[in-house]
């Protein structure tokens, strides 16, 4: 019988970070709070506690001592034997970082591996520097509210001399290798560009019993290993509970102000601003807290409501403003009813649970990275002490895109009350509705199967869109043995009659591949099915049945041995619905790129550019973004020759003659499009965020970048056509196809991406 899984313990220095870590695992965690001495506040034997176990101690604006010793106590009293233990500090460095490394250094034999990069927001360390999209530390803009400059390197937060493991070390060395060099070190800074980096030293820790200081990528990464994350929620949804909203912005971050005007757009909420000074005098004026409570509990009876910090700055305290937003709060719920609550930064988030009695919390799923919803565990408060919390939301302050308060609305409504997606159909008439989107099953020896299964069943998609599978029916109960789910597999004849219910996979079932088809084979039979999987979808949204279009990867030799003879999806849809030319968009997380040209030669791709085309690929990419929700995208347009001609010296001016006529006219009519630029140039400034969209001359010039940053998780998008269309952008992964190994979120982004850009 194989050994029980001692599982891994998360200390983290406060609650938006317990969470973040503990959500990144694909399994249910419960977060315990902690008291003044790094002890659970709820009993360790309350319930059945996953093997999985994230603190919050607590403790990043405590002094140096009083966090080294909360540190100490949690790895003394509940770190068992074997079990992986992470101590997850800020990924900036703020916080009593020195203290953790050094209760770490006396509490464990074994050593300390300090690895605090967070490759998801391109916060890297290189030489032992910490960079944040490719600039030092010190030099940006992230330690502007602390009363001093952002460390150098590593070192400075050292308690003694470390061994550097540099990235040619990680990258060169075997893991025999950094172990047999690593093993007898007390301290080691780990470097880290890419997640890849991460599992290296996940796996130097393993092999050596080390305790490991850093962000959550680091969770992140023993997850992928144990190849647990999937797209299912953590834990099935509570009971139904219409409630409002009780969001608590607590944090002085600078894109608060963008995320708040995102969800008003949104979502129905008012705005009770709060001015720092105010919240600072009510320990001298309790008066005043009194009445804002009233006013806060009036409201919230009537909806959702904002509470939002104002006026930070150097002349308020900030040490006493969570425990009198907490103080707040309690007040404002007493006798209202149930309330969900969403609270971003993690001391006020923290200050809040622990005046409402909440011991405990356990992960449900991630929302985005950062922003976790969970539902309330352990209570010590007494019925009739303060209203019923539903579910509740924690965040870091300043994480998250513009749409993020909007995701954590709908994500604490799902299942209560539903805020609906208002669209515009065919004819303009404003409608609300989630759009279908037909979901093809690519190749079916492929991983296609495997990803629709779990993006069907993901609550993130099921928010958004009205997902229906084109394929085989039987094929994807196979998938969901694999994987290890449970789903209702429903045959329907038409995308009208699907059920639209969790745990239940709507399909048309064409009933093409054999019962014993060979996963991971090439296959002419399969080939041909993806074509036919295909067709019909193209079939249903000209005839208006369905509104988008999400496609599962196709394999193209197999493909053109059954006759079909297309480059790829782009083309194939183009054909079958009439349309003479469509982009391709390629979006990441980090980065869009639509393409000028895309499947012919270098030479050919040169030739066919022209002001036209170039002008009407911009337009598209425009149009679809600005359908995404960015109002006034910012559009880069790369040139053909390296520097951009360099003025004569690369080329024979094609930037001139084919490039520049389309920018003139495009920025005539007000798109804010700018180039011919370097392409070199144009994807660093597009990866730290300068432009929305990159257009991309020919296939490799945007392929490269985006699948640099991460494959899995591109999404591509065909633009122009007469019906959304997104994929994957990835292959059908022979070598892992049947195992369940498959990482199945680029499929569910592509399908919210799907939902986001459909027309109902």
């Amino acid at each position: 019988m194989p050994a029980r899984d001692p599982g891994m313990l998360i200390l983290a220095d406060d609650l938006s970070g317990a969470a973040e870590a503990a959500a990144t695992l694909g399994t249910p965690v419960r977060i315990l709070l902690t008291d003044s001495s790094g002890r659970p506040t709820s009993s360790e034997s309350a319930n059945a506690a996953p093997q999985d176990v994230a603190l919050d101690l607590d403790c990043r604006y405590l002094t140096p001592i009083e966090a080294a010793s909360r540190t100490r106590s949690a790895l003394e009293t509940l770190r068992t034997e074997n079990q992986t233990t992470i101590i997850k500090v800020d990924s900036l460095l703020r916080g009593n970082v020195r203290a953790h490394l050094s209760a770490a250094l006396e509490s464990t034999n074994g050593p300390v591996i300090f690895a605090p990069a967070l490759p998801q927001h391109n916060r890297t360390v290189i030489g032992g520097v910490p960079y944040i999209d490719g600039i030092r530390l010190p030099d940006t803009r992230a330690w502007n509210i602390e009363d001093h400059s952002g460390p150098d390197s590593l070192n400075d937060l050292c308690p003694e001399a470390p061994t550097p493991l540099e990235l040619d070390q990680l990258r060169t060395s075997s893991p025999h290798e950094l172990a047999a060099r690593f093993r007898s070190k007390r301290l080691i800074t780990a470097d880290a560009e890419t997640m890849d980096d991460i599992g290296q030293v996940i796996a130097l820790a393993a092999s050596t019993g080390a305790t490991v200081v850093g962000s959550a990528a680091l969770a992140r990464a023993i997850a992928d290993g144990r190849a647990l994350r999937r797209s299912a929620p953590l834990v099935e949804p509570p009971t139904a509970l219409s409630a409002p909203v009780l969001f608590i912005l607590g944090t002085a971050a600078d894109r608060i102000d963008d995320q708040l005007a995102h969800l008003q757009e949104h979502a129905q909420v008012g705005v009770l601003d709060i001015p720092a000074t105010e919240v600072s005098a009510w320990n001298d004026n309790p008066d005043d807290l009194h009445v804002t409570a009233a006013e806060i509990r009036n409201r919230l009876t009537g909806g959702n409501l904002v509470i939002r910090l104002t006026d930070t700055g150097d002349a308020v305290d900030p040490r006493p403003l969570p425990g009198l937003l907490a103080e707040l709060v309690a007040r404002s719920l007493t006798d209202i009813g149930p309330v969900h609550l969403a609270a971003t930064g993690g001391e006020t988030a923290r200050a809040v649970l622990d005046r409402l009695g909440v011991g405990e919390v356990v992960t449900m799923r991630e929302i985005h990275p950062g922003a976790v919803l969970s539902q309330v565990g352990a209570t010590s408060a007494k019925p009739g002490e303060h209203s019923e919390l539903g579910r509740v939301v924690t965040r870091p302050g300043g994480q998250g895109d513009d749409d993020s308060l909007t995701r954590i609305h709908e994500a604490l409504t799902h299942g209560t009350a539903p805020t609906p997606i208002t669209v515009a159909n065919h004819e303009g008439e404003r409608m609300t509705s989630r759009p279908t989107v037909a979901v093809t099953m690519g190749d079916g020896a492929g991983v296609g199967p495997e990803i629709c299964v779990a993006a069907c069943l993901d609550p993130t998609v099921l928010e958004v869109a009205r997902p229906v599978v084109i394929g085989d029916a039987a094929r994807l109960e196979q998938a969901a043995e694999i994987l290890g789910v449970s789903a209702s597999i429903r045959v329907i004849d038409s995308p009208a009659a699907a059920e639209d219910s969790p745990g239940v996979i709507d399909v048309i079932d064409l009933g093409l591949l054999p019962s014993d088809l060979e996963w991971g084979q090439l296959s002419d039979t399969a080939g041909d099915a993806a074509f036919r999987y295909i067709e019909r979808a193209s079939q249903l949204a000209m005839s208006g049945e369905v509104q988008a279009i999400c496609t599962a990867p196709l394999n193209k030799e197999a493909l053109h041995s059954a006759g079909h003879q297309y480059p790829g999806h782009t083309e194939m849809l183009a054909a079958l619905t009439g349309t003479e030319e469509v982009s391709m968009m390629l979006s990441s997380p980090k980065l869009r790129v639509i393409h000028v040209t895309t499947h012919i030669g270098l030479i050919d791709a040169v030739a066919a550019i022209e002001p036209g085309l170039v002008e009407r690929t911009v337009r598209r990419g425009n149009d679809a973004l600005i359908r995404a929700g960015i109002e006034r995208p910012h559009i880069g347009v790369c040139a053909i020759n390296p520097h951009a001609g360099e003025n004569g010296l690369f080329g024979y001016g094609e930037e001139a003659e084919k490039i520049t006529p389309a920018i003139t006219a495009l920025q005539g009519d007000g798109i804010d499009a700018v180039g011919p630029l370097s392409a070199d140039t144009a994807f660093f400034l597009a990866g730290r965020g300068d432009y929305d969209l990159i257009v991309a001359m020919y296939h490799d010039q945007g392929h490269g970048p985006i699948k640099v940053l991460g494959i899995d998780a591109g999404v591509n998008i065909t633009v122009g056509l007469p019906v959304i269309r997104t994929s994957v952008d990835h292959g059908t992964a022979f070598d892992i196809a049947g195992t369940g190994k498959v990482d199945t979120e680029s499929m569910s982004e592509a399908m919210r991406q799907a939902a986001t850009l459909a027309t109902v």
